[in-house]
């Protein structure tokens, strides 16, 4: 704790300490108000302006420090002062003093309350962003809710100070005007409860549900001006209209088929989108062929005195395909067919929030529908680098084309997808250079982990060239020259094949989002709310084209949230729950991770502690050569909560769904040490990571008295 908030901590509780010491709060209550009553008007009538003043700083003092004694005051406001001035002062004062209050609990409480529940405080700290005004209100308008505890928690949340201070001056009003008119009645007033009838009591909580009722309106408002100038259908043709059929596309297709909802599943292209063809299933193929060799290369390790392996590198990319065909039946138009679900092979167009026209092989036909699901995808970025245009580039929709291995690659970008690639392409033979403009490949994950996957790069023979930013594409003698500019000086890397693997742009062109201005977020993606609707509260958007994730696994997570608010939204709306998202990166070795890193916990200032094992020390992984990497826990201090968990080494991304499950349901370190993981197994591992946390918080003394006893046993 700085030395401010030591200050301000020191003064409020010496303040708190004279109003209780000195016995202050026996002169606010009822009977002392009442006993001195004239007195207090003989003082005002000689005094008018000392008195509202002397008043007006006791109201702001009594509510800026949450002391009790406010209800009292806003009576002898009534009584001394009238309604008309009793109620002005006490509005004011009320809201400046709840406003310090509300302040001193941001200034001393805030960075705490966030290090210690940070992950639980997201969705509720989104929520008082967008809607904050709205709840304090509501709060506000109700007098069941103590208000010095509405000041003190509403300082924990990211609530403007201004929005507080208005929406408490304007919440409070009514609940002054009660009390302050009550004071004028103070003789006949035998306690508090008296003020407040039953039905009067009841007539503050339907004023409460105004603010919620108001936001609906609001809502219906701004749906109705979002559809005007369009034309509602009288009736529909399908309940569901899913246009792309990637993993977003199929999920949401199924559930509505699955509640037997008329669905329509729109794809230009290929079943299976992105995944399917040319990103997951592909590359994971790819990389299988790629580590059989490396283990070719490692065979004295597994006692192997000689082993060879040739290959065409043709073949190899045919086994890919071939990988692909197999697979293609889970997301086949047969298969969905047999589900329920229409499956036009076309290209889908809005053309009012109701209507989608699709132009395929049979012409083009209009599909009236209650709701859309946008899950159009993503696309390979392409930077706007000088010459970019005259080299025959690779992205990693087209690199599954090569039938011929490039005998010098040039990989660009070293997050993810480049650097799966790069790692791939090099154990196949290519000479491999890894241009990436940060400092560090792989820049989402904690540094060391980005130093031990380059490490292994580089023992593979892979050129990782970071702090390099390309900066233009030249052809010299037939040649392909990048031009690249790292720390002042200009570079020169030479390449027959370039790969762009720099990230992913949402697929917006081509089927009504500009026409009907469907909203775009700052990262142009469809701009979705907490239940996927766009700003067209029918029409839904998820994957790769809505973000904030573009994996396989959000998409289809996104989806359910997307076909089951649009197909039942009318009941109830449920928000996607993003609390425990994992990823895993399928270099070798392996990287995965869920939740926070040390990384980002230091850059959101949430207070962790670390447990890490070594997977060097676990049997299975040295029995298999693969004995490198490690499992690293982040809690909350001196609990076994989890906050994140990150695993380095082999068959990480299989080895992380323990924490996956533990972070989803609550579920602490201790809980996974007393779990029996099968010997000897990888997974092992895990639960040798929480034995880590366990001896790091041994009771010690207890320990040692234990010692004792059993000392004293011997004897």
């Amino acid at each position: 704790m700085n030395k401010s908030r030591i200050v301000i901590l020191l003064l409020i509780a010496a303040l708190i300490a004279v109003f209780f010491g000195f016995g202050l709060q026996h002169y606010l209550t009822l009977e002392s108000l009442k006993a001195q009553q004239a007195a207090i008007a003989d003082y005002r009538t000689e005094n008018p302006a000392l008195a509202l003043l002397v008043y007006g700083a006791l109201y702001v003092a009594v509510t800026g420090l949450s002391l009790p004694g406010a209800t009292v005051l806003t009576l002898a406001g009534g009584a001394v002062f009238g309604l008309f001035w009793g109620t002005l002062i006490v509005s004011f004062a009320s809201s400046i003093g709840a406003t310090l209050a509300f302040l001193a609990a941001r200034f001393l409480l805030r960075d705490w309350v966030k290090s210690r529940f940070g992950n639980r405080l997201q969705a509720i700290d989104a929520g008082v962003s967008r809607d904050g005004g709205f709840y304090l209100f509501t709060l506000r308008l109700v007098p069941l809710f103590p208000f010095f505890m509405i000041n003190l928690a509403m300082g924990l949340t990211p609530i403007k100070t201004r929005t507080f201070y208005w929406v408490s001056q304007i919440g409070m009003l009514a609940g002054t005007l009660v009390y302050v008119n009550a004071g004028m009645q103070l003789a006949k007033l035998d306690s508090l409860s008296g003020i407040l009838s039953p039905g009067l009591l009841g007539s503050f909580a339907l004023l409460g549900l105004f603010p919620l009722l108001a936001k609906k309106m609001l809502d219906l408002i701004q749906a109705r001006k979002v559809y005007e100038g369009w034309q509602k259908p009288a009736r529909f043709d399908n309940n569901l209209v899913v246009i792309g059929a990637g993993a977003g596309g199929l999920v949401s297709a199924y559930i509505a088929a699955t509640v037997k909802a008329k669905v329509t599943l729109i794809e230009k292209h290929k079943m299976g989108g992105d995944c399917l063809n040319t990103g997951c299933v592909p590359s994971k193929a790819l990389i299988r062929s790629a580590k059989f060799l490396s283990h070719v290369k490692r065979a004295g390790e597994f006692g192997i005195a000689k082993a060879d392996a040739e290959f065409d590198f043709a073949t190899v990319m045919e086994r890919v395909q071939q990988i692909i065909k197999t697979v293609e039946p889970h997301d086949s138009v047969e298969r969905y067919s047999e589900l329920g679900v229409d499956v036009i092979q076309g290209t889908a167009k809005i053309v009012s929030p109701w209507e989608v026209e699709v132009s395929s092989a049979e012409g083009v036909r209009s599909i009236t529908t209650r709701s859309i699901v946008i899950a159009a995808g993503a696309r390979p970025f392409v930077p706007p680098i000088p010459g970019l245009d005259k080299i025959d580039y690779l992205t990693s929709d087209t690199v599954w084309n090569l039938r011929e291995l490039p005998k010098r690659l040039l990989v660009l970008g070293g997050g993810p997808i480049g650097c799966e690639l790069t790692q791939t392409f090099a154990r196949l033979g290519s000479r491999v250079t890894q241009v990436e403009m940060a400092p560090r490949i792989m820049l989402r994950e904690d540094p060391e982990i980005s130093d031990l996957v380059q490490a292994r790069f580089t023992q593979e023979g892979v050129d990782v060239s970071v702090k390099h930013t390309a900066k233009e594409f030249t052809v010299e003698n037939g040649e392909n020259i990048l031009l690249a500019e790292s720390e002042g000086q200009t570079v020169r890397i030479a390449f027959d094949q370039v790969l762009l693997a720099i990230g992913r742009a949402a697929n917006l062109q081509g089927y009504g989002v500009e026409e009907l201005n469907i909203a775009l977020s700052p990262r142009k993606t469809i701009d979705t709310n907490a239940f996927q609707q766009t700003n067209y509260p029918n029409i839904y958007a998820v994957g790769d084209v809505a973000g904030p994730y573009q994996f396989t696994h959000t998409a289809a997570h996104q989806a359910w949230y997307a076909a089951v608010n649009a197909l039942f939204g009318s009941f109830k709306m449920f928000r996607t729950d993003y609390s425990v998202i994992p990823w895993s990166t399928f270099t070798d070795p392996e990287v995965a991770r869920v939740g926070l890193n040390e990384q980002d916990a230091h850059d959101q200032g949430i207070a962790y502690e670390v447990s890490t094992y070594g997977i060097d020390d676990l049997d299975r992984a040295i029995a298999d050569s693969e004995a490198h990497g490690f499992v690293k826990v982040l809690t909350q201090p001196g609990k076994d909560k989890i906050l994140g968990v990150t695993i380095v080494g082999e068959h990480a991304g299989d080895l992380i769904a323990e924490f996956v499950l533990a972070m989803k349901h609550n579920i602490g370190l201790n809980k996974i040490l007393g779990t029996i993981h099968i010997y000897p197994t990888l997974a092992e591992a895990n639960k040798y990571a929480a034995g880590v946390w366990k001896r790091a918080h041994a009771p010690t003394t207890l320990l040692q008295w234990l010692g004792r006893y059993h000392a004293w046993l011997r004897h």
